[in-house]
């Protein structure tokens, strides 16, 4: 009963725990989404800020080709110009002029003749595609300072004549991108088509010139931006908003990731909250549900369970004493007016018992006597004029008198059948070697016990003047079945004289054939077998439950070995 008053405390708060976890199901479905639309939008601005970036240094890069010192070769007065530049730009190292086989023309800095360049990728892109290409992660050959190198070529016709080669400063553009800011836990970072990563905010100096981890490598030249859940290099779950370098206009990979744990943090510290709550409120509902079900619910349950286990065990004056001041003493009150009624039922029934008793016994002592009567009366009437007409009458009344014996002494109960069958056999307790009995004891009301016991003395009687009990070595094999409701019998006669069907029928055949009350619904057969007398009989213990209730002609017996 206590786990059925939690189940019910536990019913009631289900509601309120099903409308929170609702709302926190859709709440952070919704951060989710906020979250995956700030990891975009921090990628995409990175991107546009980056974008900005190299397209200046292209166009200071144009602006230089055009230069008459440039396009000239000449090289004092292009140094000068060069230096001139190159101090008004910040983010730029260094800028240089190559000729087609990467020799120097001239530069911002000095650069030792015997310098070669012919040998860079960016600047053998440049010449073949003769068009301004953005290198990978590069240490300068000049400077040794890391940079993103460029490379910008100057056409004459279809030739290449010269190649201008500048390059953005790794620790400027990692010191713009700082300046820029990143909330606690997010991270932005800018890597070259090879994955070398040129600038990180947080951890640059851990990160910066390292390669992007394989399994991220796909992301740089994906067919377009996106978002995806990642655990990042330190450790931390991020949202990753990342724009590969596929996308026109994007040199550079730029990815930006948001912090899950702490996007979700008030979340979280909402659904701590929510529990808390939920756990204190479930512990008090669970301590009011058992001290108010044991004040009135479990123990006037107890007190009346109490009582019957009492009642039950003999103690016939336990009562609950209860008044009905609500449903569970009024079950107790109605319990104390049921026993009172049940004892006095039980002192009537006593006493009612008694004089049954004494009415069966003196019914069964005046049926004796009126067996005795009717006996005397036959024997004076024809038992000398007929003896044996006067010696089958005796032994069938004799039947029927040790059957109505056997009824009487139950006092009106139901007769078990092996009894039935010994009563009605008792005439031929000389023959029981010969006789033997097999089948299930199952009880018999009078009104087939009676006809029952005359049909098998009737076959005995047969057996004994004509049939296998006539002679030596012959044998009566009963057995009988019960199923679904239903007697199968079956009396088989062997080593007996040879047996031929009768003529006609006797007294004792239709006695046999309308002992049985037609609710009965008896069906017999006799077979009349050169080995021996066949007799099947089949029959309802009960009544049918509905009227038309037929059974076949033909009842097929099995022996219960």
């Amino acid at each position: 009963m206590r786990l059925k008053l939690v189940a019910v405390a536990v019913a009631a708060l289900a509601p309120v725990i099903a409308i929170l976890a609702y709302n926190e199901v859709a709440t952070r479905q919704a951060r989710m989404s906020e979250v995956t639309a700030q990891a975009s939008q921090a990628a995409r601005q990175a991107s546009s800020e980056v974008e900005r970036i190299v397209e200046g240094v292209r166009s200071m890069m144009v602006a230089v080709t055009s230069m008459p010192s440039v396009r000239h070769l000449d090289g004092p007065n292009c140094n000068d110009a060069l230096k001139s530049l190159a101090e008004n730009v910040p983010n730029i190292g260094t800028i240089f002029v190559l000729r087609p086989d990467g020799s120097p023309v001239c530069g911002s800095v000095g650069i030792p003749s015997s310098a070669a360049f012919g040998d860079r990728e960016y600047f053998r892109k440049a010449v073949e595609a003769k068009n301004f290409v953005v290198g990978k992660y590069t240490k300068s050959r000049i400077t040794g300072a890391a940079v993103l190198p460029m490379a910008m070529p100057l056409v004459e016709g279809d030739a290449v004549t010269a190649v201008v080669v500048s390059g953005i400063r790794l620790d400027w553009l990692q010191n713009r991108i700082t300046e820029r800011g990143v909330a606690p836990g997010n991270a932005v970072t800018l890597a070259d088509g090879h994955g070398t990563i040129l600038a990180r905010v947080p951890l640059p100096e851990q990160f910066v010139g390292t390669v992007i981890p394989d399994e991220y490598q796909n992301l740089i030249h994906a067919d377009r931006p996106g978002v995806i859940e990642v655990k990042s290099q330190d450790g931390t779950e991020r949202l990753l908003g990342y724009r590969p370098i596929s996308v026109p206009g994007s040199p550079i990979y730029v990815s930006a990731g948001v912090s899950v744990a702490d996007a979700f943090a008030p979340i979280n510290r909402a659904t701590i909250a929510n529990t808390l709550g939920i756990a204190a409120g479930a512990a008090v509902s669970l301590i009011l549900a058992l001290i108010i079900g044991n004040r009135f619910l479990l123990n006037p349950i107890s007190r009346i369970a109490d009582v019957m286990e009492r009642w039950k065990s003999g103690e016939g004056a336990a009562r609950t004493r209860m008044k009905p001041t609500d449903e569970l003493h009024a079950v107790g009150a109605t319990l104390d007016g049921l026993l009172d009624e049940l004892d006095c039922r039980r002192v009537q029934n006593e006493s009612s018992v008694q004089e049954r008793t004494l009415l069966a016994r003196e019914l069964a002592h005046r049926v004796k006597n009126g067996f005795a009567l009717v006996q005397a009366i036959a024997r004076q009437t024809f038992g000398r004029a007929d003896p044996e007409r006067y010696q089958s009458f005796s032994e069938r009344l004799a039947a029927l008198a040790g059957t109505y014996d056997l009824l009487l002494s139950r006092e009106g109960a139901a007769s078990s059948m092996n009894d039935v069958v010994a009563a009605a056999l008792r005439a031929h307790l000389s023959e029981a070697r010969r006789i033997s009995v097999s089948g299930p004891d199952v009880p018999l009301s009078s009104d087939l016990a009676l006809p029952l016991s005359l049909v098998l003395h009737e076959l005995a009687t047969n057996a004994t003047k004509y049939g296998s009990l006539h002679v030596e070595g012959g044998s009566v094999a009963i057995d009988w079945t019960e199923m679904d409701g239903r007697i199968d019998l079956c009396w088989r006669e062997e080593g007996g004289p040879p047996v031929a069907a009768p003529t006609r029928k006797g007294f004792g055949s239709v006695l046999i054939e309308r002992a049985f009350p037609s609710k009965a619904n008896a069906v017999s057969k006799f077979q009349f077998r050169p080995e021996g007398l066949c007799f099947e009989i089949s029959f309802d213990l009960r009544e049918p439950q509905q009227t038309g209730e037929v059974h076949g002609a033909a009842v097929g017996v099995r022996r219960n070995a």
